[in-house]
């Protein structure tokens, strides 16, 4: 019997869940959110610790997943803004439907914003929303109908709009078919209603204190924003126990290959979305698949996301489309033992070639490529002379120091259009010139060197790039020489053009 394929995919989800708290230090931030659904996930599957994003940038991230390649091999998919998706390029859902007999649905975001909306996994046509999208709002809705339907129960209608777009799906599928679902909640994914972490999940923000990383200001306004991303990450998980517990009413969970996870780190935080760091590329992953993922396993191989696109195709038992250059993940999920399966699985590539970009700028990109192996972080910055967030130049808007500038920056980008608007990001840049606060506002906007490297054993949260240090001269080498490889192999247009595409229309956008 085939088995179904249930993808949980949460919009700028990092690795926020109670299971990892036992994984990481003193002072973890998951140690103050509860996860009771992801989990039981990781404890009757196995809960993976060095999984990260092709890009920590939405449409590309979901390009390479969908296509079970490298973002850069997926056409105008490489991009978010102006993305086109290439209907020629294979995608695993799409698969499973043709040549396997899946029925494939969908609710809330699997491919956008671009053209056509959704098209790697069928657009309008897989679509089962009959109930709507305000689970996407979560904080919003639930505060604007708090006082007519108190708390509980607004955020119950949510859960019940997650349960009845499922239900239309179900209902719909064709008796004895397998099928592929993708539930894809984005109210991760910012705004947020300001003090809703504490406000509507009890999470103190000064319970933060001293758990943030160290390049952002230990303050309250910013714990306090940290603390309303993980109200968010909290009612993701309370999502995902209405769809494992219609699975499990309907008879289907232990047929049921189930994973979970995010398409890169916070929005809004300096290094975080968008960023190559451990805080933007990180992600949550559990996989439940019963009778072939052995319960309470903790696999630490390295996992890109985009080995999902082969591994589903090989689970529903279609051959692998010869263009997904990601690698099955089947050795790592059906071998019993915990630790380190595959020898080879010890380094994933991430890059990101342009996000939303500045005006100013022409919407030029900015290229850059990373190998992370267990100790190291290496990033090459291909043109180190452009600003990583973007365009500064809105600081001189005289705007941005009126006194409600906090507002403003959380409602509109104003400058730096990389990193979401956010009060994290107003504070920064509102406090830039503070003594205590310059530097980190320095490693969070400033331009960047060529090369990075960052010994995590005795830099955890990367703050001193040792890519100059002769200490580390024969690492540095033998990083760069590994992702090098890697960019040639997969035919990287960022190594092997010139010019590179990237950096002309459509990819780069019309000049200023």
């Amino acid at each position: 019997m085939k088995p179904n394929i249930l993808f949980a995919f949460a919009d700028d989800w990092g690795r926020y869940a109670r299971a990892y708290a036992e994984h990481e230090g003193a002072n973890s931030l998951n140690e103050l959110i509860e996860t009771p659904n992801f989990d039981r996930i990781a404890r009757e599957g196995a809960l993976f610790t060095n999984a990260l994003v092709p890009a920590p940038s939405c449409t590309p991230c979901r390009s390479s997943i969908l296509a079970g390649q490298y973002f850069w091999q997926t056409g105008l998919g490489a991009i978010l803004q102006g993305a086109v998706w290439d209907e020629t390029i294979p995608t695993f859902p799409l698969e499973l439907e043709a040549k396997g007999g899946y029925f494939v649905g969908y609710q809330y975001k699997v491919w956008s914003p671009g053209r056509t909306l959704n098209a790697p996994i069928g657009a309008a046509r897989t679509r089962f929303e009959p109930a709507g999208r305000n689970f996407n709002q979560f904080s919003h809705w639930v505060t604007a109908n708090a006082e007519d339907l108190g708390v509980d129960g607004a955020k119950e209608a949510l859960y019940d709009e997650t349960r009845q777009n499922f239900r239309a799906f179900l209902d719909a599928r064709p008796d004895d078919a397998p099928f592929c679902y993708w539930w894809g909640p984005t109210n991760t994914h910012r705004t947020w209603e300001r003090g809703s972490g504490k406000a509507l999940w009890g999470i103190e923000p000064d319970a933060l204190k001293g758990r943030l990383p160290a390049f952002l200001p230990d303050v309250h306004d910013i714990r306090e924003d940290a603390a309303d991303y993980l109200g968010e990450c909290q009612a993701v998980d309370k999502g995902l126990g209405v769809i494992v517990e219609e699975l499990r009413a309907r008879g289907e969970l232990d047929n049921t290959l189930l994973v979970v996870s995010g398409d890169h780190g916070i929005p809004g935080m300096p290094r975080a979305k968008c960023n190559l760091y451990d805080i933007g590329c990180e992600v949550a992953l559990a996989v439940r698949w019963p009778g072939r993922v052995q319960s309470g396993r903790i696999v630490t191989d390295f996992v890109n996301l985009m080995d999902f696109g082969p591994t589903f195709c090989e689970a529903g038992g279609i051959d692998v489309p010869a263009t997904m250059t990601g690698r099955s993940l089947m050795p790592v999920l059906t071998d019993r033992r915990s630790g380190q399966i595959v020898p080879e699985r010890d380094y994933v590539v991430t890059g990101r070639e342009r996000h939303v970009g500045g005006a100013r700028e022409g919407y030029l990109p900015y290229p850059q490529r990373s190998l992370r192996t267990r100790d190291f972080i290496y990033i090459v910055n291909f043109e180190p002379d452009r600003w990583p967030m973007g365009d500064p130049k809105g600081l001189d808007d005289p705007n941005t120091t009126a006194p409600d500038f906090e507002t403003l920056a959380y409602d509109t980008f104003v400058a730096y259009a990389d990193l979401d608007a956010s009060p994290t990001k107003a504070w920064m840049i509102h406090h830039r010139e503070d003594h205590d606060v310059e530097p980190l506002y320095e490693l969070a906007f400033g331009k960047r060197p060529r090369e990075e490297l960052y010994d995590l054993n005795e830099d955890p949260h990367y703050m001193n790039n040792v890519a100059d240090d002769p200490a580390y001269a024969n690492v540095r080498s033998q990083l760069e020489g590994r992702l090098i490889d890697v960019l040639r192999a997969q035919d990287d247009p960022r190594l092997m053009e010139q010019p590179c595409r990237y950096e002309f229309e459509p990819y780069a956008g019309k000049p200023a």
